[in-house]
C-alpha cells in the first residue's frame, strides 16, 4: 500500500496556476509534510495493454478516500473525462463556475444547466465542455470538476509515495461514453498539447519540467511505464537507463490550426533494409489545408499510411524479404502480407524481416522498426503467420502517417513540451531490456 504525502500549489508560469488560485481544496491539509523535497520528485505511472481491443490504459488514483482508477490513455488528448455517473464517491469534488477565470482561461467557456436535484452531476452555472471518445468517436456536452488525484514519486527506478494533487481538473460524462473502450475503464486519461493534460497539470503542479515519457509494453500481463515531470533517468532491469539512448527530433504542433492536442514529426522518407520506398515525398509535407504530416496516436492500433506510401512500403517489403527466401503468403485481414511463421527466424528484435526506417529531418535522424514491431503474429485455425503491422489509409487522407501503438511498444518516447522535441530510442530491444522491465517494486525510502 502506497502511503501519502501531500504537496503544496506552488508559482508557475502556465495558466494551470489559475486553478490552484481560485479553487484550492488543500487549505491546511496540504501543507508540505515533513519532506516536503517531494514536490522535486517527478511521478508516474503504470501502462497496460488490453490484447483484446488493442488500448493501453494508466492507472491513477482518483477522489477523496483515494481509489485507483484505470483510464483509456489517449495521447492526443486535450483533458481527461471520468464516468461521473457510475459509483463515483468523493468528499472533495468542486464543480467550477462559469464565469470564473478559470473557466475562461481553460477556454471551457460553456456554461451548463440542470433542473434537477443539486449533486455531483447537476449544477447550474457551471463550467462545462464537449468530450471525446477518440475509439468510437462519439461526443457529449458534460460539466467539469476539480477533485484529488494522485501518481506515485519515482527516482527513475522504483515508485515511491503518493503525491498527491488536491485539484485535478477533469470533465464528467456519461457511462455511455465509454463504449468501445476496454473492460475495467472508467474514463480517459488526456496526455495531449495542452494545459489541461495530464501530465503538465502533475508537471505545473508539482513545479516539475515539462518532460514526459512513455514506454508501451506488449506484453497483457507486464506492464510498460509513463514518466511525468523528468527527461530521466529511466532505468530498466538489468539497471539500463534508456534516457541516454535516444535521439530527437521536433515536435510539431497540429498543422491544421484547430484545436488538437496531437502530436506530429516530420518524417521525410520511408526507407526499407535502407533503401526509400518509391513514392512523391511531397504527400509527407502539410498543405495550405492543413493535410498531411506525420502524427503519433495510442488510438490507432497499427501504423497507417496514405495509400500511395502504402503501396510503396508494400512493394519494397516483398522485394527485401525474398532476399531472405520469405515468400508472400496468404494475407489474413486487415493485413495484406503475410509468412509462414516457420519460415521466419527469430532474432533479439523480433522475427528476422527486412527494417523500416522512418527517416526525419536528415537521413542520419531515423526511427528504425524491427520485425519486433513491424509484423503481427496470427495464429487460429491451424494457421501460424507473420504479417506486416501497417494499413491502408486511403487517398487523401487527413494526416499522411499515423504512428500507431504496436509500433510504439517496447521503444521509449520523450515529449519535451519545453524544447519542442521528441525522443525517440527505436525498440529497447537492442539494449537487451523491454518496457515491461521497469521495477515496480515500491521504495518507501523515497519521498
Amino acid at each position: 500500500m502506497h502511503s501519502l504525502t501531500y504537496l503544496p500549489s506552488m508559482p508557475m508560469s502556465l495558466p494551470i496556476f489559475f486553478l490552484f488560485l481560485f479553487f484550492s481544496v488543500s487549505s491546511s491539509s496540504s501543507s508540505p509534510s515533513s519532506s516536503s523535497s517531494s514536490s522535486s520528485l517527478p511521478v508516474l505511472s503504470p501502462i497496460t495493454k488490453d490484447v483484446r481491443t488493442n488500448q493501453y490504459s494508466l492507472s491513477l488514483h482518483l477522489k477523496t478516500p483515494l481509489k485507483p482508477s484505470k483510464l483509456f490513455l489517449d495521447l492526443g488528448g486535450l483533458f481527461s473525462w471520468v464516468d461521473c455517473h457510475r459509483h463515483y464517491v468523493s468528499s472533495t469534488y468542486h464543480h467550477i463556475p462559469c464565469n470564473s477565470s478559470l473557466c475562461t482561461l481553460l477556454s471551457l467557456n460553456s456554461c451548463s444547466r440542470c433542473y434537477g436535484a443539486p449533486s455531483l452531476t447537476c449544477a447550474n452555472d457551471t463550467c462545462a465542455t464537449t468530450l471525446h471518445n477518440s475509439v468510437t468517436g462519439k461526443s457529449i456536452f458534460h460539466g467539469a470538476l476539480l477533485d484529488s488525484a494522485a501518481l506515485p514519486t519515482t527516482d527513475g527506478r522504483n515508485p515511491g509515495r503518493l503525491a498527491l494533487l488536491p485539484d485535478f481538473a477533469f470533465a464528467c460524462s456519461t457511462s455511455g461514453l465509454l463504449k468501445g473502450l476496454a473492460k475495467g475503464v472508467t474514463g480517459s486519461a488526456g496526455l495531449g498539447w495542452s494545459d489541461l493534460s495530464l501530465p503538465v497539470q502533475f508537471m505545473a503542479g508539482l513545479s516539475l519540467p515539462r518532460v514526459f515519457a512513455l514506454c508501451l509494453s506488449g506484453s497483457p500481463s507486464a506492464p510498460g511505464v509513463g514518466f511525468y515531470g523528468s527527461a530521466g533517468p529511466y532505468n530498466f532491469l538489468p539497471e539500463i537507463d534508456l534516457s541516454k539512448k535516444l535521439i530527437y527530433t521536433p515536435l510539431l504542433a497540429n498543422p491544421s490550426g484547430t484545436p488538437s492536442g496531437d502530436y506530429f514529426i516530420g518524417v521525410t522518407a520511408l526507407k526499407v533494409n535502407g533503401k526509400a520506398a518509391d513514392f512523391d515525398p511531397a504527400i509527407l509535407t502539410v498543405d495550405l489545408n492543413g493535410n498531411g504530416g506525420t502524427m503519433i496516436s495510442t488510438v490507432a492500433p497499427y501504423t497507417v499510411l496514405e495509400s500511395s506510401i502504402y503501396e510503396a512500403l508494400i512493394n519494397a517489403f516483398i522485394a527485401e524479404s525474398a532476399g531472405l527466401n520469405l515468400t508472400d503468403h496468404y494475407p489474413v485481414k486487415p493485413f495484406r502480407v503475410c509468412f509462414p511463421a516457420d519460415d521466419v527466424m527469430e532474432t533479439i528484435v523480433g522475427p528476422a524481416v527486412p527494417t523500416v526506417d522512418l527517416v526525419m529531418q536528415t537521413d542520419d535522424v531515423f526511427w528504425r522498426i524491427f520485425g519486433r514491431n513491424s509484423m503481427v503474429r496470427i495464429v487460429e485455425e491451424g494457421v501460424d503467420i507473420w504479417c506486416l503491422g501497417f494499413m491502408d489509409g486511403g487517398v487523401r487522407p487527413k494526416t499522411s502517417i499515423v504512428i500507431g501503438g504496436h509500433q510504439m511498444e517496447d521503444n521509449l518516447l520523450q515529449f519535451d513540451l519545453g524544447t519542442k522535441r521528441l525522443g525517440f530510442s527505436s525498440s529497447v530491444l537492442v539494449h537487451h531490456t523491454m518496457c515491461a522491465n521497469f521495477n515496480f517494486t515500491s521504495n518507501k525510502n523515497l519521498k
